[in-house]
């Protein structure tokens, strides 16, 4: 057992009650191969019946704090005790929850109060039977999470008696308008090493598309004022994000002795866990939504002894919208006289013409990267371009008229006698924008940037349309055709995405 001057004392164990272990210090096997996994507290911490239980968790959805915060929710901290105690609380972190948001999974990260088996358990059975229906178990994900035999098992048993996965599914049903799946994690550890080794497994799911549940109470069983305190401090050091200050705070909290402890936050591994996988992540912001313990609950309240609840949310901040870039027609007009003009000086005399900045107006004078395409008869006669957005959209046009014009290896130079039968298309290029899901990528809208190290391609939008690509074979010629990549290796690289603000001469 751990002393009291350890990061957390032996009192402190998960929760309510003692773990359990059984004979040989691992979880008793199952015995069904595929099984659902039916409720084990329908009945006692929430209603059986279907509808008793939909018309509470929409009352204490209407009546907890509003949402959704701005940005997109990537993670919330909410109770798992008997709905009466902590509903309310519960329903104010679920509320932050966007309904829309096309969420593919949600992982909840719960602790075991009954046995402890050093790892993370995850459920591959089969998929977990609610009274408002049956919530599917990704079991794809779930048998990749245990196949790390360092961090995981696929033992259910940790799983059939446990509530804090199972309290949490009938707001998730209430709240998520769009299809989910669920990846069900009960941690049976109280190692912080073991916690990042769990972290690190589930790092790269945690992504937008992805929202991550702790569920987790506070603290357990102290009187009412003295849990206030040690909730503010454990809530406080949560929503600094940092896995040391978290630990220092529960230390704080267990040096104190206040009078009948037993923890400050009962799934504090699954909250760690949680902190390591926000640990480095860009614009996370924690918010407490909610907070209350058992002894504000008029009917049941007693301040003598209590539970305290907590919601918090982790939310990744919307970047502020860059002003659009825009061409007006007088703009596109004159940047086809400039590459005109430049052609045929030079194709005619050898001379490119001298450029004044005062002639140019506010937009052509912005950097950007720009492309200039000319075409003969319909057929390419030549195509270079700048990506980079390192000097004016005026000069930019110019050099790139001039490049393709004598400088595309692929022809032979631009003569005098074919200047009459050749047009001129402009793709002038918005700012780059890096993505974190491909699925982002609107084929014939977008363009790609690959970079990975210093190899980097690029494909221009219309390129999807004119070969008629699929999204993997638009990023997988890129990676390969462009930046010299693996098939596919954009998979490893860092995928960006622009416009194209495409404009040419009239036909000749």
């Amino acid at each position: 057992m751990k002393g009291r001057n350890e990061i957390i004392s032996a009192s402190a164990l998960l929760g309510l009650v003692l773990f359990l272990v059984f004979p040989g210090g691992g979880l008793m096997k199952a015995q069904a191969t595929d099984q659902i996994r039916e409720p084990a507290v329908a009945g006692s911490f929430y209603p059986a019946d279907p509808g008793e239980l939909q018309r509470m968790v929409d009352a204490f959805l209407a009546a907890g704090k509003k949402g959704p915060l701005p940005g997109t929710l990537r993670a919330l901290v909410v109770p798992h005790a008997g709905y009466v105690f902590s509903g309310g609380v519960a329903a104010s972190g679920y509320n932050q929850v966007n309904p829309d948001h096309p969420y593919q999974r949600v992982f909840i990260l719960a602790s075991s109060h009954h046995l402890e088996f050093g790892k993370a358990s995850v459920y591959v059975r089969g998929d977990y039977r609610m009274p408002l229906g049956t919530v599917v178990v990704d079991r794809e994900v779930s048998a990749a999470l245990a196949k790390n035999r360092e961090f995981f098992t696929d033992d259910p048993e940790a799983h059939f008696q446990e509530h804090s996965v199972e309290v949490q599914l009938p707001f998730l049903q209430t709240v998520l308008r769009k299809p989910f799946k669920i990846v069900p994690i009960v941690l049976g550890t109280q190692e912080p090493s073991v916690c990042r080794g769990i972290a690190d497994a589930l790092k790269p799911y945690f992504t937008a598309d992805n929202l991550f549940v702790v569920s987790s109470d506070f603290s357990h069983y102290p009187a009412y004022e003295d849990a206030q305190k040690a909730d503010a401090a454990t809530a406080e050091a949560f929503c600094s994000g940092s896995p040391a200050r978290f630990l220092e705070a529960l230390q704080d909290n267990d040096r104190r002795r206040i009078p009948n402890l037993v923890t400050s936050m009962c799934a504090w591994p699954a909250g760690l866990t949680l902190l390591f996988l926000a640990e480095g992540t860009p614009g996370l912001k924690f918010t407490r939504i909610d907070f209350q313990n058992s002894g504000d609950i008029a009917t049941y309240g007693d301040k003598s002894r209590v539970v305290g609840y907590n919601a918090i949310a982790v939310s990744e901040e919307a970047a502020a919208a860059e002003p659009a870039f825009e061409l007006s027609a007088a703009d596109r007009t004159t940047l086809l006289r400039l590459a005109r003009q430049t052609i045929e000086s030079l194709v005619r005399t050898g001379d490119v013409p001298e450029l004044k900045p005062r002639d140019y107006g506010p937009a052509l004078t912005e950097k950007a990267g720009a492309f200039v395409t000319l075409r003969e008869n319909g057929e390419l006669r030549g195509c270079i371009g700048m990506f980079e957005p390192i000097m004016p959209l005026y000069e930019v046009v110019q050099q790139m008229a001039v490049a393709s014009s004598i400088k595309d290896t692929r022809f032979s130079p631009v003569r005098p006698g074919e200047l009459k039968d050749i047009q001129i298309e402009i793709s002038v290029l918005t700012p780059r924008r890096k993505i974190k899901d491909v699925r982002e990528i609107r084929l014939g809208k977008d363009g790609i940037y690959i970079q990975k190290g210093y190899q980097n391609g690029t494909f221009l939008p219309q390129v999807a349309t004119e070969t008629g690509w699929t999204l993997e074979e638009f990023l997988g010629h890129c990676a390969q055709d462009k930046a010299g990549l693996g098939w596919n290796e954009w998979k490893q690289a860092d995928v960006y995405v622009f416009e194209a603000i495409i404009f040419e001469e009239p036909a000749r």
